[in-house]
């Protein structure tokens, strides 16, 4: 097994209130496809969610649960992180190298944040990952609107080069698993 896919902070927190994300079922609709198909390919599907301590998104809360509509499986892996990189103080790393992973696909909330952390800290880490690129989303913020973040990691991620491996954004219905 080479490839995971990493869902990363689609809590329903995220999808609701003044501060919700941009298109919050499209993004989910379009992430269920991706997961089902790796499913289907035997390929493994990590969600990933953001705790506090206290208050908003705080461990069991119902803002802290995964979103609505979001496909989840019991074969499924979660891991709990407290930063934007899924990668610190969390065992996900540990646990794609106990799969064999060699290459990641990313989908989820918070660009800005934690997709592109995480995304930054793979590539550090070795692992080339394809950017789901109309399966991540914002909320934007003062300066920009939620698309342009969006476009923005998508071209920006992709121009990464330093670490070697490479990210390269690809629509939902282009992402391909092999069986």
């Amino acid at each position: 097994m080479h490839t995971a896919v990493l869902v990363i902070d689609v809590q329903q927190g995220l999808c609701e209130g003044p501060g919700a994300a941009h298109d919050c079922s499209g993004t989910i609709a379009r992430i269920n496809v991706v997961t089902q198909s790796a499913r289907e390919a035997s390929v493994p599907v990590f969600f990933i969610q953001h705790e506090s301590n206290a208050g908003y998104l705080k461990n069991g809360t119902r803002e802290w649960q995964l979103a609505t509509g979001l496909e989840v499986q019991a074969g499924d892996r979660r891991i709990r992180k407290t930063t934007p990189d899924a990668f610190l103080r969390t065992e996900l790393h540990e646990a794609l190298q106990a799969l064999g992973v060699q290459d990641l696909v990313v989908c989820g909330m918070h660009t800005e944040f934690c997709v592109d952390t995480t995304t930054r800290k793979a590539l550090a880490l070795g692992y080339p990952v394809v950017l789901v690129s109309d399966a991540h989303t914002s909320a934007g913020n003062a300066a920009i609107s939620a698309q342009q973040v969006i476009a923005h990691h998508n071209a920006t991620l992709t121009n990464i080069s330093s670490f070697g491996p490479r990210v390269t954004a690809m629509a939902h219905h282009e992402v391909r698993f092999a069986d």
